[in-house]
């Protein structure tokens, strides 16, 4: 499955983190890229060097206009879902959203939208589903979590990273981590 997530806006004066930790979210949970509507080009090295050190092939591209990427993104046979708090929830329709983005196969597209700041009414109308994981004030990080955790069942959090030069063993006690895959230190 091919996940891009789009962030409309930019609140780098209140929020100097909150991109950047979408983009950390959306790399860990399975997206491919992430699409920024603007020029943060902080951000854009920020998740460049973990992409790097943690592994993957991860994107990232800044200054798009949204409304072109959503219109491509269509024409290509994607599907859109718009992260707000005002959309239907998300255990009413995330059985629906598997079943016609075809989330289980491997050629499935889906562009996950989160607003920075206020969207425009048109994006709403635009996306094919308006989807809330609570219809109450929240994090667009933890949707943003929730909503790929949800669609791909769990199986995003087993995720194998390739080229990864460090990358955590999975301990009950400690902490251990691996650098290019041939050494280790423990801690």
């Amino acid at each position: 499955m091919e996940i891009v997530v789009l962030i409309v806006g930019d609140r780098i004066e209140r929020d100097k983190r909150v991109t950047t930790h979408l983009g950390l979210v959306g790399r860990a949970l399975g997206a491919i890229g992430m699409l920024l509507t603007s020029e943060n080009k902080s951000v854009e090295r920020s998740i460049r060097e973990v992409t790097k050190r943690w592994g993957g092939n991860f994107f990232v591209k800044t200054g798009v206009r949204w409304r072109e990427e959503i219109e491509r993104w269509k024409e290509e046979g994607g599907r859109v879902c718009h992260l707000t708090m005002y959309g239907e929830n998300i255990l009413d329709v995330i059985a629906e959203i598997r079943e016609r983005a075809g989330a289980k196969e491997e050629k499935a597209r889906i562009m996950v939208v989160v607003g920075a700041e206020k969207v425009p009414y048109e994006l709403f109308e635009t996306a094919d589903w308006n989807i809330a994981v609570s219809n109450q004030p929240h994090s667009e990080i933890a949707a943003l979590a929730l909503f790929l955790d949800y669609l791909q069942d769990g199986r995003e959090l087993k995720a194998q990273f390739e080229h990864a030069e460090i990358e955590i063993v999975p301990k009950r006690r400690g902490k251990e981590v691996r650098k290019s895959k041939s050494e280790s230190k423990s801690i």
